[in-house]
């Protein structure tokens, strides 16, 4: 009977504690290997299932709290924090309700796919254990599974290079569909967004497949608020004070006009003189904009700008250069006759 189930007749194998039991109790090896079949296994293989089922549980969990944190944010919840008041604060308000609806929904994504991954390796962990129990020999799947793992190893680094840099991207929200970003060779609108690759295109249309591991460094254009920055040059001669002046004002009733009233966050703020130039200095103006709005709003400015300078008679110059034209003499009536 003991052969029929993979047992030796003398004695229970290390570890078949019901076997060795029964055995004391009977000193009958059949009896000992039969309570170690119809008991033993059973109950060794129902308390891996146990194992399984808490184990499972107890790393879900983990991955709801890194969950919870990713809808959180790594950023602050913006404009609440940047001491922006009235109009600004609902605008704000409802842009950071999209962002958070689009960073819980990958989030949950995100934690869908860790909950899939952990479950498929406790599965295969645990199932092989079983087959252990069962009396399979597990040293070729043990075998085959390190020779796998070598090859994969070896073979699909940048895979897993990209995949490990998509997960903690997409937790950490950096960037998403519609936000536009500069990740060194290319910059453009975000159109897709998978864990082994993103998706851009630049203004010239050009589509751009930019692996996710191949990123190092990535600026936002678009997350939360943006900065439009206009520099505008004058003539040395210029009085700067009545400069800055107008660019205030003109500044100002840009952030005052019912068109921009959801685009302009803050009141513009023009911090002064930047550059000393060649032929013109150069005086900056910021505006602190919506997502994606500081373009149109900086050229906005730049219209209005030149309309008052044109009234003001304020001199936007050009570069400049001195020509020196040379006659050449004319042959004397002797030199001609010659």
């Amino acid at each position: 009977m003991g052969a029929m189930f993979g047992f030796d007749d003398s004695s229970c194998d290390d570890g078949h504690h019901i076997c060795q039991w029964t055995l004391d109790a009977t000193n009958n090896q059949g009896v000992a290997n039969a309570a170690d079949v119809l008991v033993g296994r059973p109950l060794t293989i129902v308390g891996l299932l146990l194992l399984l089922a808490i184990t499972r549980w107890i790393l879900h969990r983990l991955v709801d709290r890194l969950v919870a944190s990713a809808e959180d944010g790594v950023l602050p919840d913006r404009m609440s924090r940047l001491g922006i008041r009235g109009r600004a604060a609902q605008q704000a308000s409802a842009r950071d309700l999209a962002t958070q609806t689009r960073r819980v929904q990958r989030a949950k994504t995100m934690g869908d796919l860790l909950k899939s991954v952990i479950t498929g390796l406790l599965v295969a962990v645990i199932g092989t254990m079983i087959l252990s129990e069962l009396g399979v020999n597990i040293a070729p799947i043990i075998a085959s599974a390190g020779i796998i793992g070598i090859a994969l190893g070896f073979g699909a680094q940048s895979l897993v290079k990209d995949f490990l840099s998509g997960v903690f991207m997409i937790f950490e929200d950096q960037y998403g569909v519609g936000d536009v970003v500069d990740v060194g060779e290319a910059s453009g609108t975000v159109e897709a967004v998978s864990l082994r690759v993103t998706r851009l295109r630049d203004l010239n249309g050009t589509v751009w497949y930019v692996p996710n591991g191949a990123i190092l460094r990535v600026g936002n254009m678009s997350q939360n608020w943006s900065r439009a920055v206009v520099d505008v040059n004058v003539a040395y001669r210029e009085d700067l004070v009545r400069v800055q002046r107008v660019l205030r004002e003109v500044a100002h009733d840009l952030w005052e006009d019912d068109d921009f009233h959801d685009v302009i966050i803050e009141e513009p703020e023009v911090t002064g003189v930047e550059v000393f130039g060649p032929e013109s200095v150069t005086v900056r103006v910021l505006l602190k904009t919506a997502p994606m709005e500081q373009w149109g709003v900086a050229r906005a400015l730049r219209q209005r700008l030149k309309a008052r300078f044109d009234h003001e008679g304020i001199e936007i110059p050009l570069p400049q250069r001195v020509v020196w034209h040379r006659e050449e003499p004319k042959p004397s009536a002797d030199t001609a006759d010659s």
